[in-house]
This record gives C-alpha cells, sequence and structure tokens, in this order.
C-alpha cells in the first residue's frame, strides 16, 4: 500500500499556478494525465477519483503545494499546509476553536505563530480527512492532551495516525500535516515534484488504535 506525500514548492511568480500544480503531482503519482473533470467531488467537496481504491487530499499555501496519497481498500487520508506568518485574529482563532491545552502550548513564554499553525493544521487535516470543512472546527478533537503532551482526543474506529512536519526553505517556513486512517502504516514517503526543494523536519507522529486493538495488544 504505497502512501506518498507529493510536494512542490513554486518559485514567486508561479505561485498562481499552485491548482494546476497539485493536478500535477497527483498525474505524476498515478502515472496518467488528469483533466479537471477527471475528480469529482463529495457533497462538502473533498476531491475523490470514482471507482478507484485511491484516496487522496490537496493542499497549498504561499509557494508550497501538497499532496497526500494512498492507494488501497478502505483507507482515507488527508493533509494540509500553512505558511508561517502573522495571522490577523490568530489569538481569537486559537481562544474560539483551541482546547484549554493547546492554547497552553500555544501561549507557553508569549504567543509562538509555529505552535498555532502545528495546532491549526492538525485539526484542518482531521476535518479534510473526514470530508468537513472549517466551519466544524468547534467539533474538532483536542491535539493536546493535559499533560501537555500531543495525543488525538477522541476514540476511533479504526487506526488513525497523524504526521506533523515543518518545511523550511531560505526566506519561508511552512507546517505541514497528513493523516491516514484504516491501517497502521510508517509515515509517508516524501515525494518532490519541483527542482526546489525546502528541508523537510518531523516534529509530531501521532498514532490511535481502536480501543478493541489496544485490549488485544495487552493480553
Amino acid at each position: 500500500m504505497p502512501y506518498y506525500l507529493g510536494l512542490s514548492i513554486l518559485s514567486t511568480n508561479q505561485r498562481q499556478g499552485l491548482r494546476s500544480e497539485t493536478r500535477r503531482i497527483l498525474s505524476l503519482l498515478e502515472d496518467r494525465p488528469l483533466a479537471e473533470n477527471d475528480i469529482a467531488r463529495e457533497a462538502q467537496g473533498r476531491p475523490f477519483f470514482p471507482g478507484s481504491e485511491v484516496d487522496f487530499n490537496i493542499a497549498h499555501s504561499g509557494a508550497l503545494a501538497a499532496v497526500s496519497y494512498i492507494r488501497g481498500k478502505n483507507l482515507r487520508t488527508g493533509c494540509d499546509v500553512e505558511r508561517i506568518r502573522p495571522r490577523a485574529g490568530a489569538r481569537k482563532i486559537a481562544e474560539e476553536f483551541f482546547s484549554a491545552p493547546e492554547q497552553n502550548y500555544v501561549s507557553q513564554g508569549g504567543f509562538d505563530e509555529a505552535r498555532f499553525y502545528e495546532i491549526w493544521t492538525l485539526k484542518e487535516c482531521f476535518l479534510k480527512l473526514r470530508g468537513l470543512s472549517v466551519f466544524d472546527m468547534a467539533a474538532c478533537p483536542s491535539f493536546i492532551n493535559d499533560k501537555n503532551e500531543f495525543a488525538f482526543g477522541a476514540a476511533v474506529s479504526s487506526p488513525l495516525s497523524f504526521y506533523l512536519y515543518e518545511l523550511s526553505g531560505d526566506a519561508e517556513r511552512y507546517i505541514l500535516a497528513a493523516a491516514l486512517e484504516g491501517t497502521e502504516q510508517q509515515p509517508p514517503e516524501i515525494r518532490w515534484f519541483s527542482h526546489l526543494s525546502l528541508a523537510c523536519k518531523t516534529l509530531k507522529n501521532i498514532n490511535n488504535r481502536p480501543p478493541n486493538e489496544l485490549c488485544a495488544m495487552s493480553i
């Protein structure tokens, strides 16, 4: 079951082409040309290939395009990426949508924008995995527990893993989150589809199993 995170960084004058860039990455992962009408949409806009066992999700921010891609029956993936930059209303967003432990994590030693985007991308990634929208953010579980540790704060019915990265270059930094639901898997294989690339640092891996699997493992 190949699980890929396809990435591409565009030059400043190419940024208007990010949407077509994600389709180009998809076509290379699929090893076939793709037109816009080859991609269908679920009711809330989540993209998919009709009649295929491939699941994918796309995201872009700044100059970075990202595609999370998995081939296998009953598997789903999600991804989100955000360029680290000052964001108007970030404190208010955290107060409204982040749990108390998440707010404490973001505000340690003063409001930390990179930590804000860590939590935000994880939440967006989960919503996109499930085919939900940002308007459902208030219902998203916490990603920080009372011990100030990264953990997914809800029960799961099948294995669910999140992978959090920081990508950095000379002028820009990004936080990227990817998720895989339905199977235990190693982190995605990262593939660059541009001449330029960014340094990639793994920040966190969060793995969850259904309660019955945890019980079986403890026997």
